[in-house]
């Protein structure tokens, strides 16, 4: 439980949970993601979840600690989300039970889409990426 909830802080915080495209011409694919400069965090987050990856991001100046993204997709996605949904305290709880509700249906094994569901994907695909934070008005 304590680490399903501090992974949920992470995410929250630092995370990303979100329908991505590896390819121009590929369907999204749900993805969770966390980016930080301390390396000992993402790695953590590998070693709790015990799938995904970590990768690097290039910097823009010297000056700059360089950043690291752990990542994880589809169905591994699905399965830390079962975990940490109860604790998310953002905007990420609503896509995280959206994705749990209805990615696995909206989301033929095969690849291969009806007409139908390929309509109801796509309404799936805005409806969660609809889904913002709320930025207050400047005022």
């Amino acid at each position: 439980m304590a680490r399903a909830a501090y992974l949920a802080g992470l995410i929250d915080g630092e995370g990303t949970i979100t329908l991505t495209r590896r390819h121009a011409n590929e369907r999204r694919q749900l993805v969770l993601s966390i980016s930080s400069t301390e390396r000992a965090l993402v790695e953590w987050s590998l070693t709790s979840i015990g799938v995904g990856k970590i990768t690097g991001k290039r910097t823009s100046s010297a000056a700059h600690a360089p950043g690291l993204t752990y990542s994880v997709s589809n169905q591994q996605a699905l399965n830390v989300l079962r975990q940490v949904v109860d604790y998310l305290r953002s905007y990420k709880q609503r896509r995280a039970r959206i994705a749990l509700a209805r990615y696995d249906e909206l989301t033929p094994r095969n690849g291969k889409y009806s007409g139908s569901q390929d309509a109801e994907r796509r309404r799936f695909e805005d409806e969660f990426l609809s889904i913002r934070a709320h930025v207050a008005p400047r005022g």
